[in-house]
């Protein structure tokens, strides 16, 4: 029988739920708790029903089989009865399918009998976002039916449920949109540091790692940034203060640049400081409040030669040329590294101005680094 929750234990399950969303793996801590409270051998949500396009996307408690999961999503999903409850209500499977069909399904015979499970208890939610989403509390037969106390119990937490799952959905949304945006950045080869309210190093991209790993230019020393020489390093933190200083009081977005030496006697990096808007209810210590953007002449474009080549119709060698000159070679210097005479190499560029439409060299690059190729 059920044990009713004291206020303490169900205020912790509620925790956990809302928790959930933040888990490596989604509301597993609940999972547990819920199903060590409705005295269950399994409990699991689905975030993403399997269908004959895509896989399920499902959430067990410990102790549940992969093997198993993995046959319900390749077969056993088509056979499963137990679907399409009606919305936000708690059914127990026998109100829906009686008992004599239960057991001489084919369902339950090939897929619940031989792991012991038998009592099915469950919901559907098909939230405002469009997901539709399950959960099922599942016993062996020794261990009883569920009852309408069970029914009461699990109800309780589905609308938090739902909207824990609306909130993983937008969580999970914005995770997404920022991944698209910093591959792009990574592809554009702009080194991007993000600072907190103290100036201290929140996050950097790969380009940005690497620079400070090669200590020439920027560098990291107790979590914040040294730059350059010393009237480098006092302009840019001069910068710096100036952009924290506009995010405390408000001010229209600041933008600064200013060009770093590098103590190798490579091109001088370019950086750029700017404040971070925030949001209106934005709050705590670790919001970005500045970033910086790093531009590294010397860093080679990461376009793809199958995409220029079909973004510009040019040949496999146009191609193999038009790279040499992007990454800052001369017309000399391609035409050795390529092994063509420079007779070859300047008929090749006079086809490449044809069918790019530009007129010299400088402006092929300039076309290059700033098409989309650079994103591919």
């Amino acid at each position: 029988m059920l044990r009713p929750l004291s206020l303490e234990e169900f205020s912790g399950m509620l925790g956990s739920l809302y928790q959930g969303p933040l888990e490596s793996i989604p509301w597993s801590t609940f999972l547990d708790q819920l199903k060590c409270s409705m005295g269950a051998k399994h409990a699991t949500l689905t975030l993403r029903p399997p269908s004959q396009h895509v896989d399920g996307l499902s959430i067990n408690t410990a102790g549940s089989s992969a093997a198993m999961s993995a046959s319900y999503n390749q077969y056993f999903y088509t056979l499963d009865p137990f679907t399409d409850l009606p919305n936000r209500q708690v059914v127990i499977c026998t109100e829906f399918v009686s008992e004599k069909d239960w057991l001489e399904s084919e369902f339950y015979k090939g897929f619940l009998e031989p792991v012991d499970v038998f009592h099915i208890l469950g919901a559907d939610i098909n939230t405002s976002l469009g997901s539709k989403c399950r959960i099922r509390i599942s016993r062996d037969r020794a261990s009883g039916p569920f009852n309408q106390q069970d029914k009461e119990f699990l109800a309780s937490f589905l609308p938090h449920l739902e909207r824990t799952v609306i909130l993983h959905m937008c969580l999970n949304r914005i995770e997404s949109e920022r991944n698209l945006y910093a591959g792009a950045v990574d592809k554009l080869a702009v080194g991007t540091i993000i600072l907190d309210q103290d100036g201290k190093v929140l996050q950097s991209n790969r380009l940005a790692q690497r620079l400070l790993a090669e200590r020439d230019g920027i560098e990291l020393v107790n979590d914040g940034l040294q730059v350059g020489t010393v009237r480098d390093c006092q302009e840019f933190h001069k910068l710096i203060d100036q952009a924290l200083l506009s995010q405390k009081g408000k001010n229209p977005s600041l933008v600064k640049a200013m060009r770093v030496q590098r103590p190798s006697g490579r091109v001088n990096l370019g950086l750029i400081v700017r404040r971070v808007q925030q949001s209106e209810w934005s709050d705590g210590r670790y919001c970005p409040a500045v970033v910086i953007f790093i531009s590294d002449p010397a860093q080679k474009s990461t376009a793809l030669e199958e995409i220029v080549r079909s973004l510009f119709d040019l040949t496999p060698a146009e191609t193999h040329l038009t790279f040499q000159l992007a990454n800052g070679q001369t017309i000399d210097e391609a035409s050795e590294e390529l092994g063509i005479s420079r007779n070859t190499a300047r008929a090749q560029l006079r086809s490449i101005f044809s069918k790019t439409g530009v007129t010299s060299q400088t402006l092929l690059v300039r076309l290059i680094l700033r098409s989309v190729a650079t994103l591919g």
